[in-house]
């Protein structure tokens, strides 16, 4: 039969145009917010204003509620779409609801973001697939009160399970709503390509002078000379990717396949150039505050999980370390201890030879 009823965890940019999107689609989609705040112009309105390649429609979820166990509630899908400082609170609160035969999947998983959840529900007695995306499945931002814009669909979306043994089952299921996502060997695969954490810190602190005025984050937020700063980053997460036996796949290479720049950028091998020509993030304006998620989220959540996975298998990642000292003192938060570790991803204790094993076969 596949799957019908999905609820939508999360009414933020990526949430609202899941839920839109798959509403038009034919779906039963359930938008959740624990915030009323956040629902109340999608329950004025009525539904969302859905706007891509210049068409606008107006999506009508099956439900709109900040009731967590009326959104999962016999729905076989249940995507997560929250920033990822946001997956503990959720996930304890979602572990007594779910019911077996569920399939999580996070959209996206961030760094470690599948093992994180699976080590949460290890304290609950229910048996459902976890899944996680490299990134968001829409390139999206929010153009009003309960409106979204939608510049372009990710393509070759790298998706995997935990554990890896369900991953060809839950890339069918996923697949039949989202054609474009591909299997991933595992969830250290589309974790450890997590572009948001590879770009965003080093656009974020290479900017701290700016930020608050109104510049575009992307096309002149990044300099040659901050572009540098990414490709060293980017450096020295292949480093840990190689050490674990996974596909070296480069920033460049991950960003031109998400649909992100252009075939002649992608030939160059710039990151400079990659980011440059990037039409969907063309005018995509930089944030009004360092207390955002391009810190919060891919620092806590990004840089701070391969910095751990790294020294859990011996590489060094200076500039990776130097960017989350940077970041937590203009911040004044600690996101080495408040951040994902390895710990908390349930790898704590774990041999490093034993990490293949536990990916397939799970905790």
């Amino acid at each position: 039969m596949g799957i019908h009823t999905i609820a939508v965890i999360g009414a933020g940019n990526g949430g609202c145009a899941a839920a839109a999107d798959l509403t038009l689609r034919g779906y039963e989609a359930r938008l959740y917010s624990r915030s009323e705040r956040t629902l109340a112009p999608v329950l004025k309105r009525g539904g969302i204003e859905l706007v891509e390649a210049g068409k606008k429609d107006f999506a009508r979820p099956a439900l709109v509620t900040n009731r967590l166990d009326e959104a999962v509630a016999g729905a076989e899908l249940i995507m997560i779409s929250t920033p990822a400082v946001a997956h503990e609170e959720l996930v304890v609160g979602l572990g007594p609801l779910l019911r077996d035969g569920q399939i999580i999947f996070l959209n996206p998983g961030h760094t470690g973001g599948a093992l994180h959840v699976a080590a949460l529900l290890r304290r609950f007695d229910t048996k459902v697939k976890i899944c996680e995306t490299v990134t968001l499945t829409y390139i999206c931002r929010s153009i009003g009160p309960a409106a979204v814009e939608i510049y372009r669909r990710t393509t070759n979306l790298f998706c995997a399970a935990f554990p890896g043994k369900f991953t060809s089952d839950v890339v069918r299921e996923i697949g039949a709503i989202y054609p474009a996502v591909v299997a991933a060997k595992n969830v250290l695969e589309t974790g450890l390509a997590n572009i948001n954490a590879i770009i965003h810190p080093v656009g974020m602190v290479g900017n701290v002078g700016r930020i608050g005025a109104d510049f575009c984050f992307y096309s002149e937020g990044i300099t040659p000379a901050i572009a540098n700063v990414i490709d060293s980053v980017d450096r020295e997460r292949l480093e840990v990717v190689k050490k674990l036996g996974l596909p070296a796949r480069s920033f460049v290479e991950i960003f031109f396949q998400a649909g992100l720049t252009t075939e002649s950028a992608f030939s160059s091998g710039s990151v400079y150039e990659a980011i440059r020509e990037s039409a969907p993030n063309r005018t995509i304006k930089a944030p009004k505050t360092m207390d955002h998620r391009y810190l919060h989220e891919d620092v806590g959540y990004g840089l701070v999980p391969i910095a751990e996975i790294g020294r859990w298998v011996g590489v060094d990642t200076p500039v990776i370390d130097s960017l989350i000292t940077l970041s937590s003192e203009m911040n004044r938060i600690d996101y080495r201890r408040g951040g994902l570790t390895l710990e908390k991803m349930g790898l704590a204790g774990v041999k490093a030879e034993n990490l293949p094993t536990l990916l397939h076969e799970g905790f």
